[in-house]
């Protein structure tokens, strides 16, 4: 058993603990073979849902759960959130959206390994002994190599989602979670909550996850958040032979940290991306008046402002059409930011592609004025630091098509430098 356990140590924490449904739940295995059943064949087996609470690193401020099975001297924590730095082309799969995890069974001695700051719940379940024999069993074989493996998904296939399924599994139709609040919420919301004091983190979330995380969730959908987990368990009630119980049996808390997780304290409001974005436009409309008044066109500003859209773009465009990525598919933002504002950064640098540029500009001007005035009549939510953004690329598009369409060539004339 020791050389097993050393085998399946964990290798690393999961890097997101977002969020999902399951759309097929798996049946449970037959109980195990006699030859484990005599070792331990008079120890009771018991299983908990083990959450930790959000820590301080970009990977872990959404919490991490794991399954833990009790049985005389082998205690198991089950972890869904181990991945392998080394897979090979690891990078470029996980762009992809083909990012492997893996279930690993971790010892006791490690189980808390790395998370010493952050609250720590166990919640005992309240199964029958053939169920949480099941579970056990369940368990052990999808950490097997050739099972462990799955493809991971941060809003429907996670480390928070795969502990419910199996929960939902040996609680069967009896199961009753509680009654949800009438507050609609949807993915974004909660992502927002857990990055409240992280506003680049919430502004990326916001940027690359289109309007699919901005639909009305079930009850179910919102456990893909491990806290959210383990309420929905606290409230939860199992029904058997006809005698409900609450599902859980004990709640024991071994680290008593902070409810809130420990969490790095509110970006500071002058580095956040509005006050970043606010500055951004107030430059724009400085130099744009500049040169208004001087009737010339800055391209350094605009090769600045349209190369940063345009590597944007290219990642929104990448996410859109390749990626497997969740909720990533359908985005809005790719009308404001899209690899087409690269040639808005090289074009006016060449005199005979300045009467292209002037088109591509008044079509930029268009679409995202356009956008910004029709965005509350559109799913998809979005942050705001994005307007002063769009408002800058707006600025900066009417002022070359205004100043490049001077048709009188004179000393008044505008000039490009």
């Amino acid at each position: 058993m020791q050389r097993l356990l050393t085998k399946y140590y964990v290798t690393m924490l999961c890097a997101l603990c977002a969020t999902g449904t399951l759309n097929a739940v798996p049946q449970l295995p037959q109980p195990a073979e006699a030859q484990e059943e005599e070792q331990l064949v008079e120890e009771p087996v018991s299983v908990s849902l083990v959450t930790f609470y959000p820590g301080s690193e970009p990977h872990n401020i959404f919490g991490h759960s794991e399954v833990r099975v009790k049985q005389g001297p082998v205690d198991l924590y089950f972890n869904y959130g181990v991945f392998d730095f080394q897979a090979p082309a690891f990078m470029w799969r996980f762009m992809l959206g083909e990012t492997d995890y893996i279930c690993a069974p971790v010892p006791r001695a490690y189980a808390t390994m790395g998370m010493e700051q952050r609250r720590m719940v166990e919640q005992e379940l309240n199964l029958p002994q053939d169920r949480a024999i099941a579970v056990r069993d369940f368990l052990w074989n999808n950490a097997q190599p050739e099972n462990r493996t799955y493809r991971y998904k941060f809003l429907s296939d996670n480390c928070s989602t795969r502990p419910r399924d199996i929960i939902e599994m040996a609680a069967g139709d009896g199961l009753q979670y509680p009654a949800m609040g009438d507050t609609a919420v949807t993915y974004r919301d909660i992502l927002a909550h857990y990055c409240r004091n992280y506003a680049w983190e919430r502004f990326g979330i916001d940027l690359v996850l289109g309007w699919d995380i901005d639909t009305v969730l079930d009850q179910r959908a919102t456990m893909f958040i491990p806290m959210l987990l383990m309420d929905a368990v606290a409230g939860a009630t199992i029904t058997i032979d006809g005698q409900t119980m609450p599902l859980v049996k004990a709640t024991t808390v071994p680290i008593d940290k902070s409810t809130e997780g420990n969490v790095r304290p509110p970006t500071p409001w002058y580095i956040s991306p509005l006050a970043i974005a606010l500055i951004v436009l107030a430059i724009t409309l400085i130099v744009s008046g500049r040169d208004w008044r001087r009737r010339d066109v800055s391209r350094w500003l605009d090769s600045m402002l349209f190369t940063a859209g345009g590597l944007a773009g290219c990642i929104l465009f990448f996410l859109i059409c390749f990626s497997t990525h969740e909720a990533t598919s359908h985005n809005v933002n790719i009308l404001w930011l899209n690899p087409l504002l690269l040639l808005l950064a090289i074009l006016p640098w060449f005199k005979k592609t300045r009467n292209a540029a002037r088109w591509l500009h008044a079509l930029n001007a268009l679409v995202v004025a356009l956008l910004m005035l029709a965005w509350p009549w559109q799913p998809q939510v979005a942050n705001i630091a994005f307007f002063p953004l769009m408002a800058a690329l707006v600025t900066r598009s009417l002022t070359n098509v205004w100043l490049t369409c001077q048709k009188t060539r004179g000393p008044d004339s505008p000039t490009i430098h």
